[in-house]
């Protein structure tokens, strides 16, 4: 296990979070692969009904990594004050709730997937393979919340390494099996899906016994999962902010979505590709911002003030400039990366792929501001300004999509993650000046030799 609380805050945080942009990267090239296989070997419709489920899975699926993430962040303080017996019991709860989240949402997704797509207004050529892949998904929910709990587990004891190998692992097996389900067994759009979860479970099961075997304070028998009410309370209070907000930012996306498919098959497609794309230019500025997350964690349990500080400047510095340079190739080659994605031409989604490449691509330092402060916050505690946030980003996609696409088209739903990117930022910034003002006080009291009992 590794401890944040030491070491140049600069290189301490960039070379934590290179396993997590690699771990991040081969994540997201298993959507960049799984969206090139079935828009080449399947069909467009194929590929935009696929996409017509983003909204949905974001929502849920979100909700569960927001959710065991923020049930990690007390495991991190606990690791950063070195109190071992501390992280056993987070753990334990954390387990307890995990299972709860994982059951109810598996039934209520279940149950009410296609109403809702109906009620998004899903093209009727689309909404067919669309049902069928959120089935498959939402069946294996929580095979994805055992893997991620494990994984922020081990992320907030400071090893972000092993969780980067078994993505990798679990990177390969989806790709090889989704070969093996489409091309060879011919199962369609079933074939991404079950592919994912097949995949996603073998590695979750794996993960469990290589804690088991080589994290000894992690083994945890019977006994230890008794229901800690203080705790559990401490745990919810943190966690359930987390799920919500990726939830309601998903909201937004799903409004959005509902105007997308007013526009069209060939709207979706490029909304799908282009998001496919930008969810790998992102990448860094999602795997410093979660650096941040354990880094602060760490740092405020340990005590180290000036330190925390001095990490989110950096981690500003290094985010800010990486999403310069990205965002700028990707207005230069986002188009012909684009094109692989498809069977002929296809001139008219690759227009509209362009459209939304210059929108996003000249923001995204704004959204590294966001990921950076944002979860600089929630590493604190502070779960009010980031909800706050997500329902300004919420507020803005809504806006975007009932009146920018109403009136301007799919210029209006490239506008869409701009406007709540910048929504968003305004809040946390404002907030994070009032943190600092807190966090320099708690460094005084220190200073002058007082105790500090509780952060």
């Amino acid at each position: 296990m590794i401890d944040l609380t030491r070491g140049k805050p600069m290189k301490v945080i960039f070379l934590y979070t290179i396993p997590l942009l690699l771990g991040n990267f081969f994540q997201q090239f298993y959507s960049f692969i799984d969206t090139l296989i079935v828009g080449k070997t399947i069909s467009v419709n194929a590929l935009a009904s696929v996409g017509a489920t983003g909204g949905l899975t974001g929502l849920v699926i979100g909700f569960a990594q927001g959710m065991t993430s923020g049930l990690t962040i007390l495991t991190a303080r606990k690791h950063g004050a070195h109190d071992e017996e501390g992280v056993r019991q987070s753990f334990a709860s954390g387990i307890i709730i995990s299972l709860f989240i994982a059951v109810i949402f598996t039934a209520l997704a279940l149950i009410f997937a296609y109403p809702l797509l109906v009620v998004m207004q899903t093209p009727k050529v689309l909404i067919h393979d669309a049902f069928i892949f959120l089935e498959i998904i939402f069946a294996g929910i929580f095979s994805f919340v055992g893997f991620d709990f494990l994984g922020n587990t081990m992320r907030a004891l400071g090893d972000s390494r092993v969780p980067l190998f078994f993505l990798i692992v679990s990177t390969i097996l989806n790709i090889a099996l989704e070969l093996v389900f489409i091309l060879y067994l011919q199962m369609g759009v079933a074939g991404a899906g079950l592919a994912t979860i097949v995949a996603q479970t073998i590695t979750f099961v794996v993960l469990y016994f290589y804690i088991r075997r080589h994290i000894p304070y992690l083994i945890l028998g019977f006994g230890d999962f008794h229901i800690d009410k203080k705790e559990i309370k401490e745990l919810l209070s943190i966690s359930l902010p987390m799920g919500f907000q990726s939830s309601i930012i998903a909201i937004g996306s799903i409004i959005l979505q509902v105007m997308l498919n007013t526009l069209g098959a060939n709207a979706v497609a490029a909304y799908t590709v282009a998001g496919r794309v930008e969810q790998i230019a992102t990448l860094p500025a999602a795997s410093f911002g979660l650096a941040l997350v354990n880094y602060t964690a760490q740092n405020l349990g340990g005590k180290k003030f000036e330190r925390l500080l001095q990490g989110v400047k950096d981690g500003i510095v290094i985010s800010v400039g990486s999403s310069l340079v990205i965002g700028a190739l990707l207005i230069l080659f986002g188009r012909p990366i684009s094109h692989l994605f498809m069977n002929g031409s296809q001139t008219h989604v690759l227009n509209l792929v362009q459209i939304y490449y210059y929108f996003n691509g000249s923001t995204y330092f704004i959204l590294s501001i966001l990921f950076i402060v944002r979860y600089t916050l929630q590493g604190l505690g502070n779960q009010k300004a980031p909800t706050i946030a997500g329902i300004a980003e919420l507020l803005m996609r809504v806006f975007a999509g009932i009146v920018l696409i109403h009136f301007f088209g799919f210029y209006g739903a490239a506008l869409a993650n701009p406007l709540a990117w910048a929504g968003s930022v305004a809040v946390l910034v404002s907030t994070w000046k009032f943190e600092i003002k807190k966090i320099r006080n708690l460094k005084n009291v220190l200073d002058h030799g007082e105790e500090i009992d509780e952060i």
